[in-house]
């Protein structure tokens, strides 16, 4: 996602009492274009709103002008539509113009730093310039996941600061994103939302502003309420692929296939949800929303063990990759220096572009820290830039790389492994690559 800047010459709406109901030439803004704001701007648009579409990045605004966003292919019909139609869809970096809209929707995104510790720069900045562009009649939602108290933070107070009555000028409300990108199974449409107001009348028009897309919103007694929900949803996630890839690891000391374990308990109707083993956790939720409640549970002192050791267990997935390539090649009678390794998808998902917090970054530098030649392929992601600053381009040709390892992290449903000719030690991290002969698992 992209975030936007507060600058010291940002517009600031003046705070004027409406003599009579106010007039907007857009039913809502989208503030940040990324995966979660695009796609939600093209929702509403797609079912009868006027959109204001804004990013405060000129190079996110070009490529969805040209049609470069990594989208679903329905969205991308989406987008083709709302582009034909500028009177309906406007993309714009001007946040003055946020005063146009009767609603502002924020989606920017909520990253943790390299200790894990939240990163609020984003979403602070983008609240600063929502705040400074309010007026009267406004229906303001926060749907970045953040912290316990983010939204009366960041968005209530500071309103009520510049002179506005919460729930009679401005309606503050929160509904956190329930995107899943790449996934065509779970339309926008479909998802119920969950909404909670900083007052009564605060809920009824978030509510009202979900309803233009969601066929379903269940209300929440609180903003506060509706934060937590949030971060339940994806420490619930984070604490079961912990579990799974603990299984994982169980299953190999004991000779036991997990995945037909896996599979096999699934047949449960009742009390178990199916979670698979991989290398590591990538994307904008599971690695990040977790800690946000864990730094603040940390500055009250309130112990969450279970959460904790999920988490750091979770960050500590990719060292057990490049520990069990190591112990792969020492079996063999080689070490790392100088083997070929190639990665095999290098995303955080299959079948998205998306490189945040994908483990594979991780193992690549790791694995070249340790002298090893590492080379991927990626039809999604055709160049990759390193926090080590080490960049690699995608191979053309991986067959030509000659590999003595060959780590399956990401398969994309475009993936072709036919090239593969035995000779290389084949490490499935996707747990569920059965078609590859004599592979071994993590």
């Amino acid at each position: 996602m992209s975030t936007l800047d507060v600058r010291a010459d940002v517009f600031t709406a003046p705070v004027l009492p409406p003599t009579s109901p106010p007039v907007f030439d857009f039913d809502v803004a989208i503030v940040g274009l990324g995966y979660v704001g695009l796609p939600t701007a093209l929702a509403y648009r797609a079912n009868g709103s006027r959109v204001l579409a804004l990013d405060a990045s000129s190079r996110r605004l070009r490529t969805i002008a040209a049609r470069g966003a990594d989208l679903l292919d329905s969205d991308r019909a989406r987008l083709d539509a709302a582009l034909r139609e500028p009177a309906s869809f406007r993309l714009t970096g001007d946040a003055s113009e946020l005063s146009r809209a009767a609603a502002i929707v924020v989606c920017v995104p909520t990253p943790v730093d390299h200790q894990q510790v939240p990163d609020l720069a984003p979403l602070r900045a983008a609240c600063a310039t929502v705040v400074a562009a309010a007026r009267p009649g406004q229906v303001i939602m926060l749907t970045s996941t953040t912290y316990v108290g983010c939204t009366h933070d960041l968005v209530e107070q500071p309103l009520r600061e510049r002179g506005f009555e919460i729930g009679g000028d401005v309606f503050v409300t929160f509904s956190a994103e329930r995107i899943d990108p790449g996934n065509a199974g779970f339309a926008q449409e479909e998802v119920p939302r969950v909404v909670g107001g900083a007052t009564p009348q605060c809920q009824e028009e978030g509510v009202r502003l979900l309803s233009r897309y969601a066929a379903r919103v269940h209300r929440v007694s609180s903003l506060a309420t509706a934060e937590m929900t949030k971060l339940l949803e994806n420490t619930f996630r984070a604490v079961n692929i912990a579990l799974a890839n603990e299984f994982a690891d169980i299953c190999g000391a004991l000779d036991v296939p997990v995945t037909e374990v896996i599979e096999a308990a699934s047949t449960k109707p009742y009390g178990f949800m199916a979670f698979y083993p991989g290398p590591g956790v990538g994307g904008h939720c599971i690695p990040c929303d977790p800690h946000y409640l864990l730094w603040q549970l940390k500055a009250l002192h309130v112990d969450a063990g279970v959460i904790t050791e999920a988490m750091t267990r979770i960050a500590a997935r990719p060292r057990r990759v490049v520990d069990r390539i190591r112990d792969l090649l020492g079996r063999a009678g080689k070490g790392t220096l100088g083997t070929r390794i190639l990665i095999v998808g290098v995303t955080y998902k299959p079948d998205v572009a998306d490189l945040r917090e994908s483990p594979a970054l991780e193992i690549i530098d790791a694995l070249i820290d340790a002298g090893a030649e590492v080379q991927y392929v990626d039809t999604h992601a055709p160049h990759i830039h390193l926090d080590s600053g080490r960049e690699r381009d995608s191979l053309a040709d991986p067959a030509a790389f000659h590999p003595d390892v060959v780590l399956v992290h990401t398969r994309h449903h475009d993936c072709d492994l036919s090239w593969l000719d035995g000779d290389a030690v084949v490490l499935d991290g996707t747990y569920r690559s059965s078609d590859i002969a004599g592979r071994v698992l993590l």
